[in-house]
């Protein structure tokens, strides 16, 4: 976990770089990735032998945002479907229940992603949406909720 000030110039290039892969070249949306949330968040990094294969950032909450939100989750193409993923979002929500305490988590998930976020507790709290060209939905996270499976 890294807080903005806390990565270094490198390290925040590995991550954007990353992240222009995934969302912008992968998935074929040209957005603004650089939306100055970034120095309002917390920055999971997960690398194996030097190269960064996972990332998530934990916005911090706001006057606009009463709670955290969970964004920019993605792994590298080389390890998809190995649960790299879940062990990301697991972790961004531990980090959030340890640091935030009592507070809701909220995401803005892209839609085909709905059974992988519900199975990590997180429940519908809008409709779809469009959002660059993608479907989108927002999801809540009640930490005070007893997850059962």
């Amino acid at each position: 976990w890294f807080t903005f000030d806390q990565l270094s110039t490198p390290t925040l290039y590995t991550i954007l770089k990353l992240r222009q892969q995934v969302f912008v070249v992968e998935q074929k949306c040209a957005y603004q990735d650089c939306d100055n949330l970034d120095p309002r968040s917390w920055h999971l990094t997960g690398y194996h032998q030097d190269k960064l294969l996972a990332y998530c950032r934990v916005v911090y909450p706001s006057e606009k945002k009463s709670c955290p939100t969970i964004g920019r989750l993605l792994t590298h193409s080389t390890v998809r479907g190995k649960g790299i993923g879940r062990q990301l979002a697991e972790e961004a929500l531990a980090h959030i229940k340890r640091t935030y305490p009592g507070t809701d988590t909220r995401i803005s998930a892209q839609f085909y992603l709905v059974i992988f976020y519900q199975s990590l507790g997180f429940t519908i709290s809008s409709e779809v949406y469009d959002e660059d060209g993608i479907p989108h939905i927002d999801m809540t996270h009640d930490h005070n909720q007893v997850k059962t499976q």
